[in-house]
């Protein structure tokens, strides 16, 4: 059938009727205009825009067309995946326990954990520490380099939703050989040949199938769970600074009672030395009493070397040597801040880990819908332009032109399995995203039952040490009587002493677990992290401030040597 836009159509003759029925050529007039028909008009008004399609400009209508295709998307609809969230967390105690010990329960307004948490603890020298963490540390600033990384990957992938311009100039001087023809028969001709070539290339990849988007939000999902990731190791951090902060106070607390206790010791040995020398103590008691302050000296001075290594370890936390850091002895004086009053659904929003393995689901989900575009076909559009010639004279001249544009489609026709198995794999790491979001879940539900439990139940101890260590204190004080009447022997001072030094420090490792459980508890709860900190897409492909390599203009200055621990408790004579 010739329509008016078939190539025969245009190719044929047009015919009109004259008057009278004679039919005649329209170029038969013999210089005499001959009247044209309608259908004559209509196909020479078309014909440029035919001829302007067969040049090449139609594939520009082509892909027109095509953009109005992108709307596919054969990714899977995201939806969190469900998760079994309790109404409220069993550990959370009424406002006094079984035991009677009294509750710290958090004021309404106090409900929720402040950014800058350690600073409910009450100590200067924690909050000093702690505003250092995030600047020096280096855990901290290779994490923030990882999540650089990932923003970079956003931007790369984002690149593939817009078209690529490219230039390769080129200078050329060739000789062909005179003994090789491409025809194989005879030679060439051995002609020099120059060649003067300016192209300029365009690709676009026509994302009909959403492959192209669904990478796109694969890489901002993964971009958003190292931005928490991020966030969870400066928690992280924190969190150890703390511990440690609160354990070295601890070992001063233990050191300064073994300080005391050798001091007492001392004096009871003094003590009955002198007994002895009178004869109203044997030899056996001078010897448990020697034995028993040789045994603390030893336990004072060993106190030493667990105090140096947190100490250490405090100090690269906050990105310095360990010389650089030196913490004076002060008091231990745990101050265990009101617990949060905490929802369990509060805590998907409020977990740094959570939020990081939610979007790590997200980012599984966009990437069935990338495997899934494998079945279809790749549709791309190239062109090129420039100019091209023999002579430099004449390189940029209008005839030296040249251009080319054409789609491409792409497909795979037959394969063994090979597509399915991308599939199959993208299914597989989708449900390991989804059962290890469920498994980060689960785990934050037991910390927080956990450190509730701990807190409830260490209250009560914490109480009930209290009073052990009143009462080794009576009963000592009752055997220093009875001892420097001349009633009893040292054996009891000795038992009594050993009971007082043992609840003592008991009584410090209680109060530090305490603490630390609200340390953890704290962490549980995010640590004044919500999931409305995670960065937007405008976020995510911000340019990031000017790179520089690391330098020494890094790190800070160096410091004077800060003075040795305090020396091993000197043994009197």
């Amino acid at each position: 059938m010739k329509t008016p836009f078939s190539r025969e159509f245009l190719n044929t003759a047009t015919f009109v009727v004259t008057k009278g029925g004679r039919r005649a050529s329209s170029t038969a007039g013999r210089g005499r205009r001959t009247p044209q028909a309608p259908a004559e008009r209509r196909d020479q008004a078309i014909a440029p825009y035919l001829r302007m399609f067969r040049s090449g400009l139609g594939t520009v209508v082509c892909a027109v067309l095509a953009l109005g295709c992108t709307s596919c998307n054969l990714a899977p609809k995201y939806q969190r995946p469900p998760t079994t969230v309790p109404a409220a967390f069993k550990e959370a105690p009424a406002a006094a326990d079984a035991d009677g010990a009294a509750w710290k329960a958090a004021n309404p307004r106090d409900d929720s954990v402040r950014s800058n948490w350690w600073e409910q603890y009450g100590d200067p020298d924690l909050n000093a520490l702690e505003q250092q963490v995030r600047i020096s540390n280096q855990t901290i600033r290779a994490a923030e380099a990882n999540y650089r990384v990932s923003r970079a990957l956003v931007v790369q992938a984002r690149a593939s939703l817009f078209p690529t311009l490219s230039a390769s100039p080129a200078v050329t001087r060739s000789r062909s050989s005179q003994n090789y023809s491409s025809s194989g028969s005879g030679g060439g001709t051995g002609a020099v040949v120059n060649n003067f070539n300016a192209p300029l290339d365009a690709s676009y990849t026509v994302d009909l199938w959403g492959r192209i988007r669904n990478t796109v939000s694969a890489s901002e999902f993964s971009a958003q769970a190292s931005a928490a990731d991020l966030a969870t190791a400066v928690l992280g951090t924190q969190v150890a600074l703390a511990e440690d902060y609160f354990e070295l106070r601890a070992l001063d607390e233990q050191r300064r009672i073994l300080t005391e206790t050798v001091s007492s010791y001392r004096q009871t040995l003094d003590l009955t030395a002198s007994l002895v020398r009178n004869g109203i103590d044997s030899d056996e008691d001078l010897a448990i009493a020697q034995s028993q302050y040789d045994t603390v000296v030893t336990q004072a001075t060993d106190v030493g070397v667990s105090r140096t290594q947190v100490e250490h370890a405090i100090a690269v936390l906050i990105g310095k040597p360990p010389s650089d850091l030196s913490i004076s002895a002060t008091a231990f004086l745990p101050n265990v801040p009101a617990n949060p009053q905490a929802i369990p659904s509060d805590l998907l929003e409020r977990r740094p880990d959570i939020a990081a393995a939610e979007r790590q689901v997200a980012a599984a989900n966009a990437q069935i819908g990338v495997a899934r575009t494998a079945y279809f076909p790749n549709l791309t559009l190239n062109g090129a332009a420039g100019y091209q010639s023999s002579n430099s004279s004449n390189w940029f001249a209008w005839p030296s032109r040249f251009w080319s544009v054409g789609p491409q489609i792409g497909a795979t026709i037959f394969s063994v399995g090979s597509l399915r198995g991308v599939n199959d794999q993208a299914k597989a790491a989708y449900d390991q995203a989804v059962a290890n979001y469920r498994q980060t879940v689960l785990a934050a539900f037991q910390a927080v039952e956990d450190n509730l439990a701990a807190l409830r139940i260490l209250a009560v101890e914490e109480k009930q040490e209290r009073t052990a260590v009143a009462s080794a204190e009576h009963y000592l004080a009752l055997a220093q009587t009875r001892f420097k009447a001349g009633i009893d022997s040292s054996l009891n001072v000795a038992i009594a002493q050993n009971a007082v030094l043992t609840n003592r420090e008991t009584w410090v490792q209680v109060q530090l677990r305490e603490v630390n459980a609200s340390i953890a508890l704290v962490a549980a709860l995010g640590g004044g992290w919500d999931a409305s900190q995670l960065p937007k897409m405008k976020d995510i492909v911000a340019r990031p401030p000017k790179w520089k390599p690391a330098n020494s203009s890094d790190m800070p200055p160096p410091e004077p040597i800060a003075p040795a621990n305090p020396q091993p408790v000197a043994k009197g004579s």
